[in-house]
């Protein structure tokens, strides 16, 4: 009897059978511009819009603005939108973070001053603290400090 048990379980497990599809279509393949940022990345506001330096802003300061991403400490997204740049060097901000040790990717708005080559931040909302030296108009040295941790890395521009 338990011959016959097993037969007739085995039996009522077979794949049942498939029709062919007609005309089968490829999936669609995700590309850069559609795919969705992973959830740990640093993703700007879309309202974040920046606003090119006025004329009488000298170029030293001008430098700063536009989008810059990187990497901090190797492995922590970042993206910094300097927003606006005034001739006096002040700077509004809108700085992104992915997954950084124990804080969720978030977006905080900022303002700070352009001392030198430095752009000093005044504290985010978040409690970090961010300054950013041009070392070449293409990049960014970026120091983040949050919670007694100093994380560094090297940001890019990305757009003006």
């Amino acid at each position: 009897m338990l011959g016959f048990t097993a037969f007739a379980l085995t039996a009522c497990q077979s794949t049942p059978e498939t029709s062919p599809v007609a005309n089968p279509q490829p999936a669609p393949a995700a590309t850069a511009a559609s795919a969705p940022a992973p959830s740990n990345s640093a993703v700007l506001d879309k309202a974040a819009a920046i606003v090119p330096p006025a004329k009488g802003v000298p170029a030293r300061y001008a430098a700063f603005s536009g989008i810059w991403a990187g990497q901090l400490n190797g492995m922590y997204d970042g993206k910094l939108a300097v927003l606006t740049v005034s001739s006096g060097g002040q700077v509004t901000v809108s700085y992104a973070w992915g997954d950084l040790a124990d804080n969720k990717p978030g977006v905080a708005d900022g303002s700070g001053r352009i001392v030198g080559n430095t752009l000093k931040l005044g504290r985010l909302p978040n409690g970090a603290d961010i300054t950013a030296t041009m070392l070449s108009p293409e990049t960014l040295n970026v120091a983040y400090a949050l919670a007694g941790q100093t994380y560094t890395g090297s940001f890019a521009r990305v757009s003006q």
